[in-house]
This record gives C-alpha cells, structure tokens and sequence, in this order.
C-alpha cells in the first residue's frame, strides 16, 4: 500500500516536470505561489459507444460527479478554453479532473475542439481515456501488422502486467479470461500490439499465432499529455471490463475522487426451521401450491434441512471464511417440533451453532402478509370486503407475526437484529397484478414492532422506496428454486421453465419477450452441475462486480438433501479470490448494513443531480462542501488525513490499495477537508 502513495506523488513529479501543471504546478501568467484549482468532475464525450457508456456507468456506480456532451446532439455545448477552464477568486480553475472519450481524437485531429481539449489536459495535466481505439503509432503502439493480431479474444487469458500491478490495476492478482460464453458468437475483438516509445503496458496477452505478448491496455505519455488506452471492445455488462473498471477509474482520477467501490457479496437463507414444498416431477407443480390439480400436496414428503445439513451448514462456513444470514421462521419450527414427537434435531443443532451465523426475522410462520387470498381461481385474487374493497391482513396480526418470532429469537439468544425484516414471499409489499398497493396496515405494523428494513424482491423492484418509517431492501432472487431438494428436481423444474413446448416445456420462455429457451432439454443428471451453476454463479458474481450491494436469497431447501446451493456459493467466492489480491477482500454485509449503503448511494446521486456538490482540489488539499446531514464518498491514496478544527485524523479505511469512506465535515466544519500525502 506504500507502493501506491509513492507512486502518486511521482506521477506528480514526472508531470510537472514534463511541463505540465499537475497538483502543486503554476498556471501559466499566474502568480509563483498560486496554484490551479481542480475540481473533482469528469468529463465524458459521449457518441453512443458502448465502451464510453461502460465507463460512464463505473463513474455513476462508483459516485464520481460527470458532465456529459453527447457528440449525436446538434444543440451540445462547443468545446473551447472557457468551457474547459477558467478562474475563481482569481485562481485559475481546470473545471474537469479527468477526460473520457470514445477514442483519441473524437473531434478530429488538429480541429478546433481537439485542439482546445490538448491544450487544457496539457496544461492542467488532466488524463484522458481513450475509451476503445485501434492500434496505432498515434496512441504509441506498433501496427497490428508488425508483430502484432487482431481478432475474437473469447475465451483468451490477459494478465495485469508488472507495472499494472505496481500502479492502479494493483488490486488485481494478475491473470483472468475474456468471457466466452456462446460459441459461435464473437463477444469481444481487440487489437493486440507492441508498445513504442512511451508507452506503458498495463494490461497484455500473448499474441495469439505469434511471439511474446502485446498491450490491451496501457499508458501513452507524449507531447505534455498522458492517454489511457483501450485496444479492445466491450460493454458494461462483460465480466473482462468490470476487472478492468475500477482501475480505469482510479488512472483517469489519479487515485483523488468523490465516490466509493466495494465488492460485497451477502447471501440469505429464507424459510430457516419451516420446511419447503417439493416439486412434483410428474405433474410439473408443487403439490400444495395453487396452481397445482389434484389436492394440497398430503402425502408429498417436504424438503427440510437435517441436523446434519446444520452441522455442514457451519463447517462449511468456517471452511471458506463466509457468513450465511439465517432468515428463520421459528413458529414453523416449533409446529414441526409438536408434529414429531416433540423432538427436532434440526433446531438443536442451528442453536448450538447460532453465533456462527446472522439472523434475519422472517416472520413467525410465514403467512401471506397482503390481502387476504381467494384461491377459488388460478391465478389467485384478492378477496374483497362487503362494500367491495380489498380485504387485507390486519396490522395487529402483521405485528403479532414480526413481534413472537424476534421474541423467541431474543430468549433463544440468537443475535439477531430487530430491525431487520424479511416476510414471507415479501408479502404485505405491492404484489402485482393481484395486489397493486402495499397492505396499508404493513407500515403501521413495521412501526409498532421497530423494523427500518424490510427486504423486498429486486426482480419486481429494484430500487430503494420507503414503507412507512421503513425502507425496501431489494434482494436478487437466485435461479435455485425453492421446491426442490435434488439436482435432478432442480433440472426437470428447469426444463418445464425454459423450454419450448415442442421440447415438452411449459412454452413460458417462448411466451416471455424477456427470456430465451434452451436449444435443448437439459441432462437430469448433469444439468444442475453443468449448465445451472456456471450460469447462476456468473450472474452473481457479475452483481459483485459491479458493486452491487444487494443481498442474494435462496431457501433453507437448498442447503438440504443435494445441499445444491454450495456449489453456486463456491464458484463465486472461489472465482472472486482468483481474481482479485489479497488488498481487495469480498465484503460481507448484513441486511441492515446493506439497506444502510444503498440508502446513501441514494442520498448521493440526488445531492449529485441538484449540483448541491462543490468539490476541488488545490495542491495536496481537497474540500468538499454537500448538503447538511449528507455522507460524502471519498477515495484517496494511503496517507490521506481529515483536518479537523485542531490537528487531523486519518481518513478511511484500506481498500483496493487506496482508502475510502462515506465521511462528513469535522465537528463545527461545514467544509470536509482533506490532507493528500
């Protein structure tokens, strides 16, 4: 981590005297001991590029304040001296830290426009991103031609060179693969080439059918100015550029910016001491379901963890340094305990282990906490009250459901937190098209019993919203169903989902304009492990990729019988680590810590958006003035401290090979201020 603070101030160093202005550096005609004003804002030209509108998306994920000119809109602003720079109080002032653009010279070389973008990245020593662009003596790369390859890099293996490592791409451990995830379809083309004179290679491959390797990603220093550039297509959604992204960022900002990244990666267990019903291979139903002919599933085994599974359930935990949030339902449990003899195995084993684990109140039996249901028809409705209105769950019984099972958590010493909550299919929130309207009785019943957070499905809201006092936090649903124990369940409810009729499927995929039909059945046997698991793993740790906060949700089913959940869980931590060094750990919020986090992203971007965010940075000082009450996301280099009214504290956390956190100014400081190293 020292290695980066010192890299820093010798990137400092080697641009002044480059005659550049950097932090600390004279403007030009002004005063000896005056020293430019940066503020902390990118600038994105923008012409409709996917590479550009990735980048864009990191610097909106991340919090990094941008103004963007759209190169297809006829009414953009001119891009001149003034528009770039300016004074303020009589400093000089370069109005954007950073430049992205689609590729080196979007305005064309020697016009009007590029030219007055040259001189003020020269000037203010301001970094620019070529966001993709071919290989070229003019971004300080050889030809293709001359020892070099361009085609499909699916499925190629890059590695982070030397001095990617060393810099801003320090927080990966070193090699990773383009996807390649449809043969016969090319997902990424690149242009692989050797550097020249001045150009530093942070990212390489070998070149395919040649010898040695050649850049993908590299750092062109010429003529007072330095490029980022990018020889490969992408989009934000390709695993290969969310590796890179954070890197991306931290170059074009030199390591100084409004706005935060973590990794995390939460997973809940809902329905923990209830069994689940089982799927019915034969009938393509859950027995006991409304939708499913023929009785309410008597007779029909449940999928319910064993005392073994618990014990695995920790051991398992231990063994790959992850927590798992038990959501529980406890009445379940007990009516369980009654119905066998008074005995369960199950519950025993979980309370002896409860430390090991966080709990998640998922109310006392997991009834439907929104109207009242009218299963007479399939799909379900709402019945209805004598003058015609909806009939809904009551807030006494919403409360008496939250309040016994935090009860029986609190005297069975479970850790568990009362202001978290999960109900039952997130039921008592809006569910549509039954139920367009939360039950105006769940708001009232969250505050009678303390909830600040109530889990909601990201699949049908994805957003943050409040509920009363309360707020939604969304949770991604994952692609193992709660109905089935066994890979070969897994794979037969699969195949009734998404394949077509003809394939004997439920023709659903083909009715669905948003999803696809297998070309084939899958394998019983082999499908789950084959298909299922790489597919669902690579969704989830794309979610952790992006920074994506939210939590994810299986059922307790999945750790019993085939324990299918595990493989899913392991692919993703394993492939994270393989990933990433040792600086750049996954973090494992809670519930509430999760709600905490998307709620001040949220703050943020509106803070953002009514421009009530003043930022900038003068030689090793940063100030940022925001809204009062509003937390500031900050990432600076190792070293950084907070001034406060006497001395300074230091600031953040270590992440990623730099520190960050969500700050305010000192107390009696309306400004947070910052002391680069």
């Amino acid at each position: 981590m020292a290695l980066r603070a010192r890299k820093w101030r010798n990137t400092a160093a080697a641009v002044t005297a480059a005659g550049m202005i950097a932090a600390g550096a004279v403007a030009p005609g002004a005063a000896a001991a005056e020293e430019p004003r940066i503020d902390l804002r990118v600038l994105v030209v923008d012409n409709g590029d996917s590479s550009v509108r990735a980048v864009t998306a990191q610097l909106r994920s991340t919090g990094v304040p941008y103004t963007t000119i759209d190169l297809n809109d006829p009414g953009r602003p001119t891009v001149t001296a003034s528009f770039l720079s300016d004074t303020v109080g009589g400093r000089p002032r370069a109005r954007f830290q950073g430049v992205v653009l689609p590729n080196e010279a979007p305005f064309g070389a020697g016009s009007a426009e590029q030219t007055a973008l040259e001189t003020y990245e020269r000037t203010y020593g301001i970094p620019q991103v070529d966001a993709y662009t071919w290989a070229h003596p003019g971004v300080g790369l050889d030809y293709t031609s001359e020892g070099g390859w361009a085609g499909s890099l699916d499925g190629r293996e890059a590695s982070v060179t030397a001095a990617g490592k060393a810099g801003w791409f320090g927080y990966l451990d070193g090699a990773f693969r383009f996807e390649d995830n449809a043969a016969g379809v090319q997902e990424s083309y690149g242009y692989v080439a050797r550097p020249r004179t001045g150009y530093t290679s942070y990212v390489d491959i070998a070149v395919p059918g040649g010898t040695g390797r050649g850049s993908l990603v590299g750092e062109y220093a010429h003529d007072g100015r330095r490029e980022l550039v990018v020889t490969f297509a992408y989009n934000g959604n390709q695993q290969q550029f969310r590796l890179l992204a954070r890197g991306i960022v931290e170059w074009l900002t030199q390591g100084v910016h409004l706005g935060r990244a973590r990794n995390s990666f939460a997973v809940h267990v809902d329905d923990v001491f209830a069994p689940d019903s089982r799927w019915d291979t034969a009938r393509n139903c859950t027995p006991g379901d409304f939708d499913c002919a023929d009785g309410d599933g008597a007779g029909t085994t449940p999928i319910r963890m064993t005392a073994d599974d618990a014990a695995y359930a920790a051991q398992w935990q231990r063994a790959h340094g992850f927590t798992m949030d038990m959501v529980f339902n406890a009445g379940s449990g007990e009516e369980w305990r009654t119905q066998h003899g008074g005995t369960d195995a199950l519950t025993d084993r979980l309370l002896a282990d409860k430390a090991q684990y966080r709990w998640v109140n998922h109310t006392w039996t997991h009834p439907f906490l929104g109207c009242v249901q009218d299963t007479s028809t399939v799909p379900w409705s709402c019945a209805k009250n004598a003058d015609g209105s909806t009939k809904y769950m009551s807030r006494a019984e919403i409360a008496a459901q939250i309040r016994d099972n935090h009860a029986w958590a609190v005297n069975k010493g479970l850790p568990v937190d009362r202001t978290e909550l999960v109900t039952g299919e997130h039921s008592g929130l809006r569910t549509l098209p039954q139920q367009p309207d939360d039950n105006p009785h769940l708001a009232g019943a969250l505050a009678d019993t303390g909830v600040q957070w109530i889990a909601s499905d990201n699949s049908r809201e994805p957003g943050q919203r409040s509920v009363g006092r309360a707020l939604t936090v969304p949770r991604h649903p994952m692609n193992v169903y709660y109905n089935v124990g066994t890979a070969a369940e897994m794979a037969d409810e699969y195949n009734w989902v998404y394949t077509s009729r003809a394939d004997g499927g439920s023709g659903v995929c083909e009715d669905n304009p948003t999803s696809t039909c297998l070309d084939e059945p899958l394998d019983p046997a082999t499908g789950y492990a084959e298909h299922i698991v790489p597919q669902e793993a690579r969704t989830a740790l794309g979610h952790v990729l992006a920074g994506d906060p939210r939590p994810h949700y299986a059922h307790q089913s999945n750790l019993a019988e085939d324990r299918l959940l595990y493989p899913v869980m392991e692919q993703v931590l394993d492939g994270y680590r393989a990933l990433f060094a040792d600086n750049t750990p996954l973090e494992n919020p809670r519930h509430s810590a999760v709600g905490a986090e998307v709620q001040r992203r949220a703050a943020w971007q509106t803070a953002l958006a009514d421009n009530r965010v003043t930022a900038y940075r003068i030689g090793t000082t940063v100030t940022v003035t925001a809204p009062s009450g509003t937390q500031v996301p900050v990432t600076v280099p190792n070293g950084t401290r907070q001034q406060l009214l006497l001395g300074t504290s230091t600031f953040g956390t270590p992440y990623a090979g730099a520190r960050s956190a969500w700050a305010t100014p000192a107390a009696l400081q309306s400004a947070l201020t910052l002391k680069l190293p």
